[in-house]
């Protein structure tokens, strides 16, 4: 069965919650999900990719189609967010701004800093870093937390980076680090984490 569904106009999360939808409803072998913008494109192709779909995606006009295949034999798993890790403790530190405190910006720098390079001290139970509104500048080309963040990323430490955020900024082609995410998977990391600690 091949399926098609226009997301255009849909804010995030919609396109995401639309395809989980017709992935449950109608167990297509093949899906095209039809986007207006590069953050759903690549929220969806994500998804798609964590069903076990094969995705391509290309763009069409002012659109963009996303399209994935079933292999042959391969059942998508639903839901596909999170499995539960054995043992560990999960901590998820969501950053919503690009300095710590209100005063001195400045000094608001250096704490993030000193905050994201203390967060190895966590071990192992520092699980995801997630970043919305103006924390999403952190993780593009002029910040200077980079090589602290790719340090923690090379770590095993997942960082998501809020797509809808980074195109608000006009940062989506400027981000170095991370995974463009969506708030379908920031609201499951969430419910999955033991403990989330915003900043």
């Amino acid at each position: 069965m091949n399926k098609r569904i226009d997301c255009r106009g849909l804010a995030c999360p919609s396109p995401v919650l639309r395809t989980k939808e017709a992935i449950e409803k109608n167990h297509p072998e093949t899906l095209c999900v039809v986007v207006d913008n590069e953050a759903a494109k690549e929220n969806v192709s994500r998804f798609l990719t964590s069903q076990r779909f094969e995705v391509t995606a290309r763009k069409e006009g002012d659109d963009f189609l996303v399209i994935g295949n079933m292999a042959a034999g391969t059942a998508p798993e639903i839901p596909a967010m999170e499995k539960p890790m054995e043992e560990t403790k999960k901590i998820m530190v969501m950053v919503a701004t690009d300095r710590m405190g209100h005063g001195d910006d400045e000094l608001g720098r250096k704490l993030m800093s000193s905050f994201l390079t203390t967060l190895k001290e966590m071990g192992n139970e520092l699980w995801r870093l997630v970043f919305v509104n103006n924390g999403v500048k952190l993780t593009t080309e002029r910040s200077d937390m980079l090589p602290i963040l790719k340090d923690l990323e090379n770590d095993g430490i997942q960082i998501l980076v809020c797509g809808t955020c980074l195109t608000h900024f006009k940062l989506l082609d400027k981000k170095l680090v991370g995974e463009t995410t969506n708030m379908l998977d920031i609201v499951t990391a969430m419910q999955v984490a033991d403990k989330v600690i915003s900043i």
